[in-house]
């Protein structure tokens, strides 16, 4: 099967389509299923990537098992073969793509682990010292590592932007106690995938994680996880800092898209077929780095 761009399961109620992800409400649970879509700078752009969906939901699913010592998460299955009778019809266009999901109500606060100075954080760094916050030592360069990793956590925009905030902002949104808790949690799994993944050979600059809570009010982890999305891959073996550093994730195709000029503003650009190729290659092995196996 070719890239998929977008899905319509004939009968299943579509919940939302967000920017790579396709949701189909089934009662009990959620079915989310990765498409091949890629976004940049908030919009999404007209070229798929192909297999980009399979290594998201099947990076998710290892890092969602590697990490239920720390917390518990909504997966109950990627395996398109044991999904329910309902959804037999669509296993082609499902399988390595999808996964079943508990339901759970989002905090509307995105958790971000930093271990690394880059992106926005150099940007706020530059600026202020510091970053959501929290007080960095002066001197420091693009691409150092911190002395230790911070938690800097951003409101989460249906569009646009999403805005960095400081700890205090985010625990007036959900709480003070429970920013506390997202905190502990976001710095443990950041400790514990970012060991792995230094072990494979990929430095993790920085991630997001979200959470959110059953009706039973289990506090897990849901969305995605230590993906090429949702982190700043890098290759251990190339890193230099003092500079922005060669990448896994979709710096690539931001990096493509600053050089040519666009101005972040419709109409968007397509991209070439070398970018479209050289960005799964860098997803695709990405994966068998941190998974130690083949994308299904």
């Amino acid at each position: 099967m070719g890239a998929v761009t977008s899905t319509s399961l004939a009968g299943l109620k579509l919940l939302s389509r967000g920017k790579v992800r396709d949701i189909y409400d089934l009662g009990d649970h959620l079915l989310l299923i990765a498409t091949d879509r890629i976004s940049a700078f908030d919009v999404v752009l007209p070229q798929p990537i192909p297999d980009k969906g399979k290594v998201l939901n099947q990076l998710s699913a290892f890092w969602f098992g590697w990490s239920a010592p720390i917390v518990g998460n909504h997966l109950v299955s990627a395996d398109a073969d044991a999904f329910p009778a309902e959804l037999r019809p669509f296993h082609d266009v499902l399988a390595g793509r999808s996964s079943l999901v508990r339901k759970a109500r989002m905090f509307p606060v995105e958790c971000v682990a930093r271990g690394y100075l880059s992106g926005s954080g150099w940007k706020e760094y530059r600026q202020t010292g510091g970053v959501c916050g929290v007080s960095l030592p002066a001197g420091l360069r693009e691409s150092d590592r911190l002395p230790q990793p911070i938690f800097t956590p951003a409101t989460k925009a249906d569009s646009g932007h999403d805005e960095n905030i400081s700890e205090a902002a985010a625990g007036r949104i959900v709480g003070g106690d429970r920013i506390a808790r997202l905190r502990d949690l976001t710095l443990a799994l950041y400790a514990r995938g970012a060991a792995h993944a230094e072990a494979c050979g990929i430095i993790v600059a920085d991630t997001k994680f979200e959470f959110g809570v059953t009706d039973d009010g289990e506090l897990i982890l849901i969305d995605e996880a230590l993906t090429p999305d949702s982190s700043r891959f890098w290759p251990q073996n190339q890193y230099a800092p003092g500079q922005a550093q060669p990448s896994f994730d979709k710096q690539f195709v931001r990096d493509y898209l600053e050089r040519i000029g666009w101005n972040k503003q419709p109409p968007v650009p397509s991209l070439p077929g070398e970018v479209v190729v050289r960005t799964r290659e860098k997803y695709v092995e990405a994966f068998r780095l941190l998974t130690g196996r083949e994308l299904r």
